[in-house]
């Protein structure tokens, strides 16, 4: 396994507000690029996000992605985003909102494509003490420039939804340059060089990957892996592909399976938030689904928030039967329910 991975106790000196920025704008209506929430997260309970990528942008092409397929299926690390935006953002949004209990560096795709993820969240910790979570598909883990640009981070939160390549291929579709050994060695490689908690993400599909054998094969990789916890999901929004659920009884025998704290965070219940902030959202989101149905990217720009948010404008929508999901050809859009 590798050396620990060491984290560095220099401040870093937050750069001068980047060329086009509106210094006029006040912070309470602007339209924030890179930031959004704080939402509501099964995990991260509040969590403000970071987008560090351009939407759909990532290494798989999951069969049970929320936010849809992926656009641009890619390997190139790069400054997809600008560290002097980012920080600028954030800097602003944590003077406008009570403070959440995480910044989540996730969003519209893989965040690890990033470059400079390192320096993010370097300056994110000279900005706040706010704990740092990092949610990813864990596929560029092997490399050793990735796993020193997480070192910084308090919480990693990784997925492995297959044991075994043919799964692996079947539910994640990765990029053709990702073999699934490539995978699981830096995921074990990390899990040991990391000194921050690290929670694994298990997404079951029913018929993929929902099979006793199946998710032994997982639990067998997780043996070798040092975790702090195991977290069991499944479908619950509309996904990128017509992919089913597992039932949620299902999940809670799985658990027994694995070597360490293993825990169900599948929604059986919607949790709302009534806030003025969402609920002048859902009801900007119900005007405009009631008279033109909507991808999620679709409502994103035509409301302009960011698509994380409207997942879950959507998700308390659907779950009061205010509007439905129907799917046409590949694509998932949402339309209002009208009622008398």
């Amino acid at each position: 396994m590798g050396e620990k991975l060491k984290t560095t106790n220099k401040k870093m000196i937050l750069p001068d507000r980047p060329e086009g920025y509106d210094t006029e704008m006040n912070h309470h209506h602007k339209k924030y690029l890179f930031v959004y929430g704080p939402v509501a997260s099964r995990r991260l309970k509040r969590s403000l996000g970071v987008d560090l990528v351009p939407f759909k942008t990532c290494s798989y092409n999951c069969v049970y992605c929320q936010i849809g397929k992926t656009k641009k299926c890619t390997l190139d690390r790069m400054e997809y985003m600008p560290v002097q935006g980012i920080l600028e953002e954030l800097r602003e949004k944590l003077k406008s909102a009570a403070p959440p209990n995480y910044i989540g560096l996730a969003g519209s795709g893989e965040p690890t494509l990033h470059s400079r993820i390192g320096e993010i969240i370097e300056g994110i910790k000279a900005l706040t003490d706010i704990p740092v979570a990092v949610l990813t598909n864990g596929s560029f883990l092997w490399k050793p420039e990735v796993r020193a640009g997480l070192a910084g981070a308090d919480l990693v939160l990784p997925s492995l939804d297959a044991g075994s390549a043919e799964v692996f291929h079947c539910i994640n579709r990765p990029h053709p340059d990702i073999t699934f050994d490539k995978m699981v060695n830096g995921l074990v490689d990390f899990s040991h060089a990391f000194q921050g908690r690290i929670h694994l993400e298990v997404f079951i599909v029913k018929g993929i990957n929902d099979s006793v054998d199946s998710v032994k094969q997982i639990a067998a990789i997780t043996k070798d892996m040092r975790l702090d916890r195991v977290d069991l999901n499944t479908v619950s929004r509309p996904p990128a592909e017509n992919v089913t659920a597992s039932p949620f009884e299902a999940l809670e025998s799985m658990c027994t399976i694995f070597p360490c704290d293993t825990r169900v965070i599948a929604e059986t219940h919607r949790t709302m938030i009534a806030t003025h902030q969402s609920a002048s959202a859902e009801s900007d989101i119900v005007a405009l689904l009631n008279r033109r149905p909507c991808t999620i990217e679709g409502v994103a720009k035509g409301l302009g928030l960011h698509p994380n948010e409207v997942v879950k404008h959507l998700d308390v929508l659907h779950s009061r039967g205010v509007i439905r999901a129907v799917r046409s050809n590949e694509a998932v859009f949402y339309e209002g329910i009208w009622t008398a």
